[in-house]
């Protein structure tokens, strides 16, 4: 099908025929892969490759963003995503904060957390409304508003200036849901390998449950960036 997407004036027809686009995109051989490491989601998934996902969120933010995030629906997975990655996008702050904040609502999966988390590269040029809004996230009991947070911070605001802070929230997460938990082990990790001495001292004392802290230690051992020395030292630090 044609590419429907270039100099498109946003309305319901040409909305349902930009769905119609992307079904005609489907791979169902990644579909079937796909489908297999993003669980349990509400939205039906048609089976596109994430770089082509993210070269339509590019034709898309070229057109008038609001006027497409107006007529968006949320029935497809892909249609979730490229809303994330059109979300990124936006330039202007507050418009794009109140879209920030809408988006977050209907995460319902790893993959579409982090593929936003990772993009939207202009929280780091408001530090610290993004930085405290993640902190704020992170200790959200929802999972996926819990877990965006915590991707976030691990994108965007690992610092030294941040480390007391970012270790404090994570003591008081008390959560033993798998997303928020990973979440917290991949942060861990990020942190020891660019603050090991300040991220080893927390590992040795924190309140991290047993699950998040072996596999924060196990994701540090599994790291090219950690020293045969250091992964050998931090074993002594399982509970």
């Amino acid at each position: 099908m044609k590419d429907p997407i270039t100099n498109i004036t946003w309305n319901e027809i040409e909305y349902k025929k930009f769905v119609k686009y992307l079904i005609s995109l489907r791979d169902k051989k990644y579909k079937e892969f796909h489908s297999s490491l993003v669980l349990n989601s509400k939205y039906e998934m048609i089976g596109i490759r994430v770089p082509t996902m993210r070269g339509i969120a590019k034709k898309i933010a070229k057109t008038k963003i609001e006027q497409y995030l107006k007529y968006t629906q949320e029935k497809y997975y892909e249609e979730v995503m490229i809303q994330g990655l059109v979300t990124s996008y936006i330039k202007d702050e507050k418009t794009f904060y109140k879209h920030f904040k809408e988006y977050i609502k209907k995460i319902d999966n790893w993959a579409l957390c982090d593929s936003f988390c990772s993009s939207i590269r202009i929280v780091r040029n408001y530090k610290e409304k993004y930085f405290n809004e993640s902190i704020i996230m992170s200790l959200n009991e929802e999972e996926f508003t819990s877990r965006a947070g915590l991707v976030i911070i691990l994108d965007h605001f690992i610092s030294s200036e941040n480390l007391n802070r970012i270790f404090k929230t994570l003591n008081q997460i008390a959560s033993d849901k798998l997303y928020i938990n990973m979440a917290e082990a991949w942060l861990i990790c990020e942190m020891y390998i660019k603050y090991p001495e300040e991220t080893e001292m927390f590992l040795n004392n924190n309140n991290l449950n047993k699950f998040t802290q072996n596999k924060a230690i196990s994701k540090i051992q599994d790291s090219y960036r950690v020293t045969k020395e250091d992964k050998e030292n931090i074993k002594k630090y399982r509970k």
